[in-house]
């Protein structure tokens, strides 16, 4: 073992990058929650984000319509689940089983043409001054937009959940929809704008795999990505500021047991590959006995004759 070969500083830099696809499609469901919706289909919407953005960049050669094509993508996709559950009122956990289900199923079928092309690369901003900054430069301040995008993102989504009349409204439809309609709001519509929203987050997480962090296209490449997102969500109590604590935290574990593969650990590389997943479960084990803070109309189906 050569534990010396660890790099810490790029080792917390790597960790901002792995967690960056978790932390945008984690922010996005935590909107969908927060309106009363549980949308499963996360990693499908990931993956699909993930081919569209990627053969966008690839036959336009610019990463910016990539990323548009992807939330695009998402968001098309998510349209589906919205039809289902809000106007047929399907059950919300089959259809976003079968959301993940459909994506994973046409992104293989779409991205036949693009296995072993490389995308155009994404440049990083070297801030002045303060990407000079020893150890504190490389870590915080060398990295692409998409990076402090997510950072912006968690920013807005909290001041808008916590400040804002249209949070406000958000969050009273999630917790009695009856309520709310009694009051005037549109719940359907409210709803669907959520899981627009949500479904576009994710397709950048997806694009961001594809076009930066993993800068090709493989079948299945987002590997379990959205159900931890779905995980993050219920551990960080459906609290904005929590969903950034959680991806560091995965990302993290992700980093780490790559760097400790790469140091030669003597444990065997699939009980370092699982560690991100098992950590999932457990923290769905422990979250899962406290369900006092969760949206109180989450899963439930809203009919306006109701």
């Amino acid at each position: 073992m050569d534990f010396g070969s660890i790099n810490p500083v790029l080792l917390l830099a790597s960790l901002m990058v792995a967690a960056t696809p978790i932390l945008l499609a984690a922010l996005g469901e935590l909107v969908v929650e927060r309106t009363g919706v549980l949308n499963l289909g996360v990693e499908g919407m990931m993956i699909i984000g993930a081919i569209c953005g990627f053969a966008v960049a690839v036959n336009t050669g610019s990463p910016v319509l990539g990323f548009v094509a992807a939330a695009g993508g998402g968001a098309l996709l998510s349209l589906l689940f919205a039809l289902l559950t809000q106007f047929a009122l399907a059950n919300q956990v089959a259809s976003g089983l079968a959301l993940t289900l459909f994506g994973l199923g046409l992104s293989a079928l779409l991205g036949q043409g693009y296995v072993g092309i490389k995308p155009p690369p994404v440049d990083k901003l070297d801030i002045p001054l303060l990407s000079d900054i020893p150890f504190l430069g490389p870590v915080l301040f060398s990295h692409d937009l998409m990076v402090y995008f997510g950072l912006g993102l968690v920013a807005a989504v909290w001041a808008v959940l916590k400040y804002t009349r249209a949070g406000l409204v958000l969050r009273a439809v999630g917790e009695n929809h009856d309520a709310a309609h009694a009051l005037g709001y549109k719940v359907v519509r409210i709803r669907v704008l959520a899981i627009l929203f949500g479904g576009a987050c994710a397709g950048l997480g997806g694009a961001y795999i594809s076009l930066i962090r993993v800068p090709q296209w493989t079948e299945g490449m987002t590997a379990g990505a959205g159900w931890i997102a779905l995980a993050l969500v219920v551990f960080a109590s459906w609290k904005a500021g929590r969903v950034l604590l959680g991806a560091w935290i995965f990302g993290g574990v992700t980093v780490l047991q790559l760097n400790l593969q790469a140091a030669g650990i003597a444990i065997p590389v699939e009980y370092l590959s699982m560690s991100p997943y098992l950590i999932t479960i457990l923290v769905l084990i422990i979250m899962s006995a406290d369900r006092s803070r969760a949206p109180a109309s989450l899963g439930r189906i809203f009919h306006a004759s109701q």
